[in-house]
């Protein structure tokens, strides 16, 4: 299992989410460019002291991150407000990486054309989406339930 960032916007979001795949022992991609610097010392501050904890995985772009040897151990899984599936009712597999859009724009077609899930969050009419750090825990913990052994 591991949880990719698509160019980024809000560098606490980022630490946010490095800390949480830290805690759980699950990698985390971040896909440039981001909207802000990524350098080691914002990098350090944005995840706290978890930043040794984790594995962070920078890549330059979207085409590197498809290229990667991690594309070809499971599936893309999209979570975004425009998929048909609601997260709690698709079936992870180990191997899975949920990937999660931009804050402020979400996903372009590209990433939607290369994804082979696109999972949503059911949420209330009304409201447009929820924190990313919060869907990205959300989807996480629900496919590392799933796929616990025994």
């Amino acid at each position: 299992m591991r949880l990719a960032l698509f160019q980024p916007d809000i560098p606490q979001n980022v630490g946010a989410m490095m800390r949480l795949c830290a805690c759980l022992g699950v990698p985390l991609e971040i896909i440039e460019p981001c909207a802000f610097a990524l350098d080691d010392k914002s990098m350090k501050r944005a995840a706290l002291d978890y930043g040794p904890l984790g594995e962070v995985v920078r890549r330059a772009s979207w085409g590197e991150f498809l290229a990667a040897p991690e594309r070809a151990q499971g599936r893309l899984v999209l979570m975004t407000t425009k998929g048909a599936t609601p997260y709690l009712d698709f079936v992870f597999e180990p191997g899975d990486t949920i990937l999660m859009g931009r804050e402020s724009a979400g996903a372009p077609g590209a990433v939607h054309d290369a994804a082979q899930a696109r999972l949503l969050i059911p949420i209330r009419a009304g409201a447009r989406s929820l924190n990313i750090a919060t869907a990205a825990a959300m989807a996480l913990g629900e496919a590392l339930r799933q796929t616990a052994p025994g």
